[in-house]
């Protein structure tokens, strides 16, 4: 019964978890534009997001130990991905050639960064919704 209660709860924060990752991956790239020979990074949200939600992938406690319990949120460290469930980061597709051979495209970043960060804040809005439902359901109000 509680995990009909919790399933949208415990998808919409591995979501987040995800996206905060994302927006790290992000920054480290802008953080780089001008480092000559960087290679700009990112993954591909749904597909992390599946491999994360299937299996029994990276459930460990967060104290890095062995997991004790399917329940245990998938990430080593609060807002951090554990090492077994890091998204598969690709390389990003360099759309102008750079003479100091950085494949950051500032513009490019700037759009992810903002889009990463509007679903972030969508995602933190509708896991308070829900908290919010729940709570007055148990009250029953």
């Amino acid at each position: 019964m509680l995990d009909k209660l919790t399933g949208t709860l415990d998808f919409q924060a591995r979501a987040l978890l995800l996206r905060s990752e994302r927006q790290r991956t992000i920054a480290s790239n802008i953080a780089n534009v001008d480092t000559p020979g960087f290679v700009a990074r990112d993954y591909k949200f749904g597909d992390a997001l599946k491999n994360v939600m299937q299996g029994d992938k990276g459930y460990v406690v967060s104290t890095g130990q062995a997991r004790t319990a399917a329940g245990h949120l998938p990430f080593s460290r609060i807002g951090e991905l554990s090492h077994q469930n890091d998204p598969e980061l690709g390389y990003s597709v360099q759309a102008q050639p750079n003479l100091d051979q950085n494949t950051v495209d500032l513009d490019r970043e700037r759009a992810n960064f903002v889009d990463n960060t509007v679903r972030y804040e969508a995602a933190l809005r509708f896991i308070n919704g829900q908290a919010k439902t729940m709570l007055t359901a148990i009250q029953g109000q």
